[in-house]
């Protein structure tokens, strides 16, 4: 049996007030310490840093990147002779994107690698890609200012045609053949 009266279940308006107050610190408490540093990067305690929640407030909401420079394009068709090779680069800056898609009629060995600016030697050459192959397509971030391409040989015996698109943020192309090496500028996509 219940021994209590409905009006001793009822909170008195102390308690409410107690457990108002209560609510409103621990409210104001995730506010400081979560909320702030984790959706508008705002840090008073330091607590966003600590646990990782800055990031968060300092996220781009946007997909977009901008670029002050317009991007380029460029396409290039070249004969490999049997035993041929060639090396085609971009000039790219550090974090620079560069679309492209190459094929070639007949199999080729590449090496996709670039050359950092200013820094000469083997040992400073970082290569991505080593394969034989016909074809490639995608997409590249430049991991420093310097030249990226590829390298292509040509080990069959017959005539190959290699054709090369691409389009992206650089402002030269150089070409190494034959001993020589040929620079082009390609012109902006729009003016």
């Amino acid at each position: 049996m219940n021994d209590r009266t409905p009006q001793e279940d009822t909170p008195t308006p102390r308690s409410l007030a107690l457990a108002g107050g209560i609510a409103a610190l621990v409210a104001s408490a995730v506010l400081v310490v979560a909320v702030l540093p984790a959706e508008f990067g705002i840090d008073p305690l330091g607590t966003g840093r600590a646990l990782g929640l800055l990031a968060l407030g300092n996220a781009e909401e946007s997909p977009l990147e901008r670029r002050d420079a317009l991007h380029a394009t460029d396409s290039a068709e070249f004969v490999l002779e049997p035993f041929q090779s060639l090396e085609y680069k971009y000039h790219l800056a550090e974090d620079a994107t560069l679309i492209y898609s190459w094929d070639a009629s007949s199999a080729l060995v590449f090496d996709m690698h670039a050359d950092p600016e200013g820094l000469d030697g083997e040992e400073f050459v970082e290569s991505f890609e080593q394969a034989t192959d016909t074809r490639r397509s995608g997409t590249y971030h430049a991991p420093f200012t310097g030249i990226h391409g590829w390298f292509w040989e040509n080990r069959s015996f017959e005539v190959v045609t290699l054709r090369i698109e691409a389009a992206g943020f650089f402002d030269a192309s150089v070409i190494f053949r034959d001993g020589g090496t040929f620079d082009r500028v390609p012109e902006p996509a729009l003016e």
